[in-house]
């Protein structure tokens, strides 16, 4: 008989190797239990409805029923954590599956696991763990705006009802539309044409879930809001530089990856590296925004604590802090930075974060002055910044 803290686990990978030491790195975990093991999405997808598992980890490119389409039907018939298992070199593959509802992923050196087996032990376990306390509404698949090559769902032989289209909310409405690649490639409304800089900053950071919640929030911005924006994001190396290519294909803001330095310019979103953190920096020219290294006491990386610190010190009134999704409590000191030296904190309300454990910490800080579900942080930081 299963004991209460069972976390059951379903491993989808076409390689057998794979499936095999994926297997072997979860039941070193005596709390879990794999509970099946499929080669394909295809035969996924009937083992996910009738194992119901807690968590699944989910391999990408594979045959008769490729992660993305997967990840299409599980959302909108049964909405379950999932864990992608996938190689540096499908990083854009990878957003595409948060965009459908994946949870999070690990990135493996290479399409086999072994060379590199202890470097994605402890991330797979951690993430597996988190997963299994999600509740299936905090899972919020997102209209993705590059093309998503998903197979007619009547070449699949599988017993499932999609919603009707007019239920725009569900998962399957919000993929169901292939949108060409050539619309992605552009920004859905002119741009400012002229940089400008700015001294106001809007400093955000985000964990598990961030992903997705900052592509709900920087597609909504406007092109002329009168703010940087920084986002400190927990996220690997290597993969930062492709999410901000993605997002800068998706916002009509500019969004890069920064570079060593980086002016803070009016309607520009700038996604810290994943090795490193970020600090404003006044100089004789104006503010500069500057890529440093972590040290040992910046307990996560990207730093979003370092980087509200030094929003506080150098723009002061100006600056505004704001922590979504993500487990731990990293930028709870920082939104007390910004208050302090005059600024303002927000934070997502816990209800529709992915993880609550950041806002929450922040909240409790006693500091933030707006909470708001995702959807609503937009309208607040575009408020802020014009009442600013």
């Amino acid at each position: 008989m299963a004991h209460e803290a069972e976390i059951r686990v379903l491993i989808i990978d076409d390689s057998s190797y794979n499936r095999q030491i994926l297997a072997q790195i979860l039941t070193e975990d005596p709390d879990v239990t794999v509970v099946g093991k499929a080669r394909d999405g295809e035969e996924g997808l009937q083992l996910a409805m009738t194992e119901k598992p807690d968590v699944i980890t989910l391999d990408l490119e594979m045959p008769r029923m490729d992660g993305f389409t997967f990840l299409r039907l599980l959302m909108a018939k049964q909405p379950t954590p999932v864990i992608v298992i996938s190689s540096h070199a499908e990083k854009e593959n990878v957003f595409r599956a948060l965009e459908l509802g994946a949870l999070d992923f690990v990135a493996k050196p290479t399409h086999r696991i072994s060379p590199m087996i202890k470097e994605i032990r402890r991330e797979v376990l951690k993430k597996v763990r988190l997963a299994r306390n999600l509740e299936p509404q905090s899972l919020h698949p997102i209209p993705p705006y590059g093309a998503i090559d998903i197979p007619s769902v009547e070449k699949f032989p599988i017993d499932i009802e999609l919603p009707q289209p007019a239920v725009r909310s569900s998962a399957a409405t919000s993929v169901a539309r292939k949108i060409s690649r050539d619309a992605s490639t552009e920004p859905r409304v002119s741009r400012p044409p002229e940089p400008v800089l700015t001294d106001r900053i809007v400093g955000i950071a985000a964990s598990t879930g961030g992903p997705a919640a900052l592509t709900r929030i920087l597609t909504a911005l406007s092109p002329d809001i009168d703010a940087c924006i920084v986002v400190a994001q927990h996220m690997p190396p290597r993969f930062t530089a492709t999410f901000a290519k993605r997002l800068d294909r998706q916002c009509r803001v500019r969004v890069k990856e920064a570079g060593s330095i980086e002016r803070p310019l009016r309607g520009h979103a700038y996604i810290v590296p994943g090795q490193a953190c970020m600090e404003l920096r006044p100089g004789d020219d104006g503010l500069s925004l500057v890529t440093v290294a972590p040290t040992p006491r910046d307990r996560y990386v990207p730093s979003a604590d370092k980087l509200f610190a030094s929003l506080a010190a150098t723009a002061g009134s100006n600056a505004i802090a704001v922590v979504l999704t993500g487990m731990g409590d990293d930028g709870a000191k920082g939104v007390r930075d910004v208050v302090a030296a005059g600024g303002i904190a927000v934070a997502e309300d816990a209800a529709t974060a992915v993880l609550p454990g950041m806002p929450l910490a922040a909240i409790e800080s006693g500091v933030v002055s707006h909470v708001a579900p995702i959807d609503g942080i937009e309208a607040i930081i575009a408020t802020l910044v014009q009442k600013g």
